[in-house]
């Protein structure tokens, strides 16, 4: 696998090594001792998947405190454009961000680690996205971020007037 840091300081790109043949592809979508080896020290307890359709726009999420998450994502069907928000108090890129695209095609996976607020758009008609996180899900522990928030100004490469939104996300504070 190659692995891809970034210019936020723990957010890294991750190319699994695919193999293809006529019927079709293998890879190996996680290894904790490899990852371990490559600077990943998380132990996975909660897989979540989600479906989505094109101009869905989900987070930008966080849990706060003990239940904090680091996150390893991917997009097994469609493209995604996956986003990260450094949150961590005292951090040089604090509230700076980082995005990469996710494809059933690329295979590539983003790593996220606690203290940053994530969310992702569906570039794609369709797409089913995948994470592994390293901590249970806590509602009380919840935070958000505004998607349109004016200071972080993503662009997140669907126009507004497409964006499909949780009420839930429409009423998180900006940063």
């Amino acid at each position: 696998m190659n692995i891809e840091t970034t210019p936020i300081e723990g957010l890294l790109v991750i190319t699994p090594r695919v193999f293809n043949d006529s019927r079709g592809y293998f890879y190996e979508t996680y290894n904790e001792a490899r990852y371990r080896q490559a600077g990943i020290d998380a132990h996975f307890v909660q897989d979540n998947q989600s479906s989505s359709c094109y101009g869905v726009v989900r987070g930008l999420h966080f849990q706060r405190g003990e239940w904090a998450q680091a996150k390893l994502v991917s997009c097994l069907i469609g493209s995604v454009l996956d986003v990260a928000v450094d949150l961590r108090e005292g951090s040089p890129t604090y509230g700076k961000w980082y995005s990469v695209e996710l494809t059933a095609e690329n295979h590539k996976q983003f790593f996220i680690p606690r203290g940053f607020a994530h969310g992702f758009s569906v570039l794609s008609e369709h797409a089913v996205f995948t994470y592994k996180c390293d901590n249970l899900y806590h509602p009380e522990a919840e935070g958000g971020v505004r998607l349109d928030d004016p200071t972080l100004n993503i662009d997140w490469r669907v126009p507004t007037d497409k964006w499909i939104l949780s009420d839930k996300d429409k009423k998180h504070p900006f940063l």
